[in-house]
């Protein structure tokens, strides 16, 4: 890779918001310029589901877009990142992913993520899911986008939210070839 590691990490309004708060935590020690992209749900979850404040959340990351800013780098094909993670992905934005429209800095990016054949990784947050829903998922897939809900594995024993958390972040940076150290991994779990 001749250009710098950078990374899309996009924060929808679906309950879940740790999921991209802790992306970014992890990342910190590691070499990979982050680019934030948090919708306007995303920030009222973020109120109701944790302590953080936005202030605190966009300071996390290397460089934090509005969402409304459709001409911000990470809108462009041109821009050149390893790809993107929205954690978590609301229907919405899925739908918008699956069909095209891009409303918002977030699903735009998306798009080009897509376009340019880079990994889009959705971390989808709803349930249950009806068949709109499972065909968007089914349609983001056959785009080449990585569907990975935040499904908890136990084979690891978590002990807390903050290691069902973990393993799911991890295994989402293993996508992008980040090992963050946060995954016990099947056979080292005791």
């Amino acid at each position: 890779m001749t250009y710098p590691a950078r990374l899309i990490i996009g924060i929808s309004g679906a309950s879940g918001v740790i999921y991209g708060v802790r992306l970014l935590q992890v990342l910190q020690p590691f070499p990979v310029e982050t680019h934030l992209v948090m919708t306007k749900t995303a920030e009222v979850t973020l109120a109701h589901e944790t302590d953080w404040k936005i202030k605190d959340i966009k300071a996390l990351a290397d460089h934090a877009h509005q969402p409304t800013d459709l001409a911000a780098a990470i809108s462009s094909g041109s821009f050149r990142t390893m790809g993107m993670v929205i954690a978590p992905c609301s229907m919405r934005s899925l739908g918008e992913i699956a069909t095209g429209i891009s409303t918002s800095l977030l699903t735009r990016a998306a798009d080009v993520v897509l376009k340019e054949r880079r990994k889009l990784v959705l971390l989808p947050r709803e349930t249950p899911l009806h068949a709109v829903h499972l065909r968007n998922l089914a349609t983001v897939a056959e785009l080449g986008a990585i569907v990975a809900p935040p499904m908890p594995a136990f084979y690891n024993r978590p002990q807390s939210i903050a290691d069902i958390v973990d393993h799911t972040v991890g295994r989402v940076l293993d996508l992008f070839d980040i090992d963050a150290g946060v995954v016990k991994r099947w056979g080292d779990a005791g």
